[in-house]
């Protein structure tokens, strides 16, 4: 199976794959050579899986997979569980490459959309573009799950004013210099794309597949989204009204 031929056109310098996963032991090794396969014609990447302290069989289907696809997978393990964030953090941090491109361990992101993404950044009106969002259409979620995540996402757009419709969608592709610029929390992956534009940024959405967990359970529910939600999103608001965009220029020496 050959990638689309747009993933040649990768971000200049290359593209870190990030996959944060925790007790993904069924679907981890399927998704990785997914992830392979629709980077396949691509020459600067690499894959950085980060294990957060799963306590499965997760660590042994990682080692197998470093030894069937080689150095260009990675993987870094958490020695306890550290949270989301923290393991996206901690597989940015570490990336050897300027763009980082981000999508769940639970097999739900579907990694043929990853070269669309890396293929928006080369179009001409994105010149300026620092992070690219994934948009999920047609949700394989529980109705409840869709209600309530319709909901989170309509009550923070309008407080956060973030114009993205779905900040959930764990696939993004963003320049790694500006992750580390920003303010870092636990859970603040849920809210990347306000973060990004209180540091001036310019972000675009763009639609990509959905497709049912087939494996695994959720780490997710309801209850414990929303009281911490809710908490989160008013700090953000609050590094919202601190925060300020400072433009500057460099003054050549008359």
């Amino acid at each position: 199976m050959n990638a689309p031929a747009s993933v040649v056109n990768a971000p200049a310098n290359g593209v870190t794959i990030v996959i944060p996963v925790y007790n993904e032991q069924a679907a981890i090794g399927e998704l990785l050579t997914e992830v392979f396969a629709a980077l396949a014609q691509a020459r600067d990447f690499e894959i950085v899986v980060v294990d957060d302290g799963s306590a499965d069989d997760t660590p042994a289907v990682l080692a197998q997979a470093r030894g069937q696809h080689g150095g260009r997978l990675r993987v870094l393990r958490h020695r306890v569980r550290s949270g989301q964030s923290a393991a996206m953090r901690t597989g940015i941090t570490a990336a050897a490459y300027p763009w980082i491109a981000t999508l769940d361990g639970d097999g739900q992101n579907d990694p043929a959309d990853i070269p669309p993404l890396l293929a928006a950044l080369q179009e001409p009106a994105n010149h300026a573009v620092a992070m690219v969002c994934g948009r999920r259409r047609r949700r394989q979620d529980s109705w409840l799950k869709r209600i309530s995540s319709r909901i989170a996402n309509g009550v923070r757009r309008r407080l956060l004013r973030d114009e993205t419709l779905d900040t959930g969608c764990g696939l993004k592709v963003f320049r790694r210099e500006l992750f580390l610029r920003l303010p870092w929390f636990d859970h603040m992956h849920r809210f990347l794309p306000a973060l990004a534009r209180r540091e001036g940024a310019t972000i675009i959405s763009m639609d990509v597949r959905h497709r049912p967990r087939t494996r695994g359970e959720s780490k997710y529910g309801v209850h414990n989204r929303l009281w911490v939600g809710i908490v989160d999103l008013i700090g953000v608001m609050w590094l919202q009204r601190r925060g300020k965009v400072v433009v500057s220029e460099e003054l050549e020496n008359r």
